[in-house]
């Protein structure tokens, strides 16, 4: 029998537990990306620009992959909340396994390839070598890369967002030292960081392969590698892919529309952008407690509870959203001060840290709405909304500079018109309840 709906407060203590965790995990990164860059950055102008060129190569490598996290979590969580935690971690490992075909793939392709991509992305004279440089030795940390996105949908699938956030900080601390070393102590510049956040990610794979495996032995679950497992893995992040690529894209036009207004206004963009990132990690935090809290209240048959954590959880989004927007208009004078010293792109930036600032409220609903349909295994309805997201979007944005719109008006159609649209779109199949299947797996 379905258990009985918890209260709103149940909800809450739910939704804290593991969105406080998986927040700080989500922020760890970037700040100790900083720190890395700052290192870096000592060594000169050309390695810096090397590093900023490989890092956006690989970081664009590895988000593709995001869904080897999302999926994992999904499945994983139907299983516990079916109360098969030996079949939850095989489902899990599979998620692995295929982590780790497709980081061996990509390892040797990036390898081969890392002067043309380098190339590709406009590299200077002076910048390429140390870009191709870090891209080939961190090519080696392509597979523990893809091996801790699943490993981290592992344990959210079998709600645990607490073992990611001390791996995750302690993980990024070892990088943080083993570039002093290598850069600093043994001399070996950019190679050295890389290197350094190579031997990192290993250390944080194994980490978490030992904790899956200390579980698996515990629960008799099977680690063995099937091929029904990898299809099914692949299967059901296809899909998820297929949305990644669709926000890419989104992404990527929005950045090459606003490099046509002129150096202040793509300035002026890219500041806005890293805002707006920090605020999606800070939702994103919700959207992972709605994966891994929707999963598992589908798995053990409980459509009521699913739907009660849905709406509470849209709560939350919006309420987290209106927090963040308040913030961040009240915060955008000091922002301009903080990040540019140069009045015409303080002069762009404040109406976009605005208009960012007002969607944050809509960003909430649709964070939320896009975990608990990754988290319902609704995959194929997601990568269907978000490309009707796009064939929306791209036309409109490509029109702004044409009928003489400016950097404010992207951002309009980018923070407005494309998150209308996805609100829409979630909020549409949100209602229907067509994603609400239970069971242990999504048929």
């Amino acid at each position: 029998m379905p258990a009985t709906v918890p209260g709103a407060r149940r909800h809450d203590r739910e939704i804290l537990a593991l969105a406080l965790p998986a927040f700080g995990a989500l922020v760890a990164e970037p700040l100790f990306l900083m720190a890395d860059s700052a290192m870096v950055g000592h060594l000169g102008t050309p390695q810096l620009a090397g590093l900023g060129v490989a890092a956006a190569l690989l970081g664009t490598v590895v988000n593709v992959f995001v869904f080897l996290a999302y999926a994992t979590t999904a499945a994983v969580a139907r299983s516990v909340g079916a109360g098969d935690l030996a079949t939850a971690i095989r489902r899990g490992m599979d998620g692995v396994w295929l982590a780790l075909l497709l980081g061996t793939v990509l390892f040797t392709v990036v390898l081969a390839t890392a002067p043309a991509l380098v190339d590709l992305f406009g590299a200077s004279a002076t910048a390429a070598p140390h870009a191709t440089t870090y891209l080939r030795v961190s090519a080696a940390g392509i597979p523990p890369m893809l091996m801790v996105l699943a490993a981290t949908g592992i344990l959210r699938g079998l709600q645990d967002t607490r073992t990611p956030l001390r791996v995750a900080v302690a993980g990024f601390a070892a990088n943080l030292l083993l570039n002093a070393l290598f850069i600093y102590g043994l001399g070996l510049g950019v190679a050295g960081s890389a290197w350094g956040t190579v031997a990192a990610q290993f250390g944080m794979a194994a980490a978490y392969l030992r904790v899956v495996v200390r579980g698996a032995r515990r629960h008799g679950a099977d680690l063995r590698p099937s091929a029904a497992g990898l299809l099914g893995n692949a299967r059901a992040g296809a899909p998820l892919l297929i949305r990644t690529l669709s926000l890419r894209a989104v992404l990527l036009i929005t950045t090459a529309v606003a490099a046509r207004f002129g150096d202040a206004e793509i300035a002026a963009h890219q500041i806005a952008l890293t805002v707006w990132t920090l605020l999606a990690f800070a939702l994103d935090a919700i959207a992972i407690a709605g994966q891994a809290i929707i999963g598992r209240y589908l798995g053990a048959g409980d459509a009521p509870g699913a739907r009660s954590a849905c709406a509470r959880m849209v709560r939350w989004g919006v309420v987290s959203g209106l927090v963040l927007g308040l913030l961040t208009a009240a915060a955008a004078p000091v922002l301009l001060h903080l990040f540019t010293g140069d009045e015409d792109v303080r002069g762009h930036l404040l109406p976009v840290l605005l208009v960012a600032a007002v969607c944050q409220p809509v960003a909430g609903v649709v964070f939320v709405l896009d975990g608990v349909l990754m988290g319902a295994g609704d995959g194929l309805y997601l990568a269907g909304a978000m490309l009707v997201t796009l064939a929306v979007f791209a036309p409109v944005a490509l029109l702004v500079p044409v009928l003489g719109g400016g950097i404010t008006a992207l951002w309009w159609v980018f923070g407005g018109l494309m998150m209308a649209t996805r609100l829409v779109t979630l909020a549409l199949r949100a209602r229907t309840g067509r994603w609400v299947v239970t069971g242990a797996a999504r048929a």
